[in-house]
């Protein structure tokens, strides 16, 4: 039997985070490159639906299916409470950028591997005339942007300093509370300018809450779920992903 509802963005990341949301092993790798990463970021940020997830509740027949977690995060053998069969792609994506602390293992188009933080520039961010996914910026691990050939650094987000004087906030700490909110206060003092501080409440009340707040329509099939049904959902979605 299956039942649908929408479920926080916020409470989905915590499970995945704390292995009790896994993935089937029969389930192929995480594939998706940083163009299509920072696009699901720029949709998620402005409030637009990416599409539902399905889950299948743990136990029962499903309960033979092997499982693994999701991609950076650690294994401790934690037994799951739910497989994740549809939506692997995109909940990785947030995940690793999102709620992670570590720099996200991605691609470029052309395949080459490479790793990569998310910043969303507040500037443009608030610019009604900008395209929301020029306003996800990507960075290399060691956090400075380089130009020719990497001889030249043009923006260093290195240090929080370096952040608050590009007005670029890190993506991976809106799901954690103390550090978003230590964030923002230092941003504040590090300016002490009014106008920043205004821009900063317009920027958190138009983009960090919906964040925040962000909600999943969310498939979930319960425990009596046949194990071939569950494989037959989980291949049908992982096709219709690759068309």
């Amino acid at each position: 039997m299956a039942k649908s509802n929408d479920t926080s963005l916020q409470e989905i990341l915590r499970g995945i985070s704390n292995g009790t949301t896994r993935l089937p092993d029969f389930q192929r790798g995480w594939v998706w490159d940083d163009e299509r990463i920072r696009g699901l970021i720029a949709s998620i940020t402005s409030s637009y639906p990416v599409g539902a997830v399905m889950f299948l509740e743990y136990g029962g027949d499903g309960i033979r299916f092997k499982s693994r977690t999701f991609t950076s995060v650690p294994d401790d053998g934690k037994k799951p409470e739910m497989l994740v069969l549809d939506g692997q792609q995109r909940l990785t994506s947030v995940y690793c950028s999102m709620y992670s602390k570590e720099p996200v293992p991605t691609q470029t188009i052309k395949k080459e591997d490479i790793q990569r933080y998310y910043y969303l520039d507040i500037e443009k961010c608030l610019d009604p005339d900008a395209d929301r996914v020029d306003a996800v910026v990507s960075v290399p691990a060691d956090k400075k942007i380089k130009e020719d050939f990497g001889r030249v650094i043009v923006t260093d987000l290195s240090t929080r300093q370096g952040e608050f004087a590009n007005h670029m906030f890190p993506l991976n700490i809106v799901f954690d509370s103390i550090a978003l909110d230590e964030w923002k206060d230092d941003y504040r003092d590090f300016h002490n300018d009014p106008d920043v501080s205004k821009r900063l409440r317009k920027f958190t009340a138009e983009v960090l809450n919906p964040i925040i707040l962000y909600t999943l329509p969310i498939i979930q099939l319960d425990k009596s779920t046949p194990k071939r049904l569950s494989v037959r959902c989980s291949r049908t979605s992982i096709r219709a992903v690759s068309l």
